[in-house]
């Protein structure tokens, strides 16, 4: 668990957090969450954001690509991120579309191969 200080007028990278949960607690600030939700019945794909404030929490599953923005030109963003792995485990990826492999349990994936 740590504090993060997220600069105005920033972007990560899209990215996930392999096989590691990750909670968040918006402190002070204002980010955003992005997220693709996949197209269905001859949709398109759509970025999902979730606009947050002080006392939001944010739950971001494993494997599930994302981007944090703070789009404030003048206020930085404070948050609390919670992780179940020791690591900081951050996988740049060049899009928000699925990269992992499906699951519906948080298991940590077979190393061996």
């Amino acid at each position: 668990m740590g504090e993060t200080h997220v600069p105005p007028d920033t972007s990560s990278a899209n990215h996930h957090h392999g096989h590691s949960e990750t909670a968040i607690y918006v402190v002070s600030g204002h980010p955003s969450f992005v997220f693709l939700e996949p197209g269905r019945d001859g949709l398109a794909d759509r970025e999902i954001r979730i606009d947050t404030g002080p006392g939001d929490y944010v739950f971001v599953p494993p494997w599930v690509p994302h981007r944090e923005e703070n789009p404030d030109p003048d206020e930085a963003a404070v948050v609390v991120i919670a992780r179940t792995t020791q690591e900081a485990i951050v996988v740049n990826v060049p899009d928000l579309t699925w990269v992992g492999p499906a699951r519906t349990t948080a298991r940590v994936p077979d190393q061996s191969g």
